[in-house]
């Protein structure tokens, strides 16, 4: 069932850029955030999963944002204000943007049937490879 009311949230994307230019800048995820709090938690859950595989820098990076950060995050996020987190390891920049959004009700993924052609698409399997 389609609600009828625009519903206000948090649109946040994650982007990863090579610094030396060499690769275009790609997209990784999309999350939609009912609150602010729910907005940064979604950065805060990556970087805390990924600081062990970071560089020191990286890694220092990460846990300044964690630790100092966020909360500076969260405040201009519930003042409307949009938001980015980067952290830089080696030539790759990962950046969080999050900003706040009216979520249309034909966008809302909450208890909507799917359109048929969905089910066409099947996921890819991925390939391990040995350590």
């Amino acid at each position: 069932m389609l609600r009828k009311e625009l519903r206000r949230g948090y649109w946040c994307e994650c982007w990863t850029e090579d610094v030396i230019g060499r690769q275009p800048r790609t997209f990784v995820a999309s999350f939609d955030a009912d609150t602010a709090a729910q907005a940064d938690r979604w950065v805060a859950i990556i970087l805390r999963s990924i600081t062990p595989l970071l560089d020191t820098d990286a890694c220092d990076e990460a846990w300044e944002w964690l630790y100092d950060g966020r909360v500076t995050t969260r405040q201009a996020l519930l003042r409307a204000e949009p938001c980015t987190v980067t952290v830089t390891q080696a030539d790759v920049r990962v950046t969080w943007a999050i900003r706040p959004a009216l979520f249309l009700p034909i966008a809302d993924r909450e208890g909507a049937e799917l359109p048929a052609c969905a089910y066409d698409f099947r996921a890819l399997a991925t390939v391990s490879s040995p350590r």
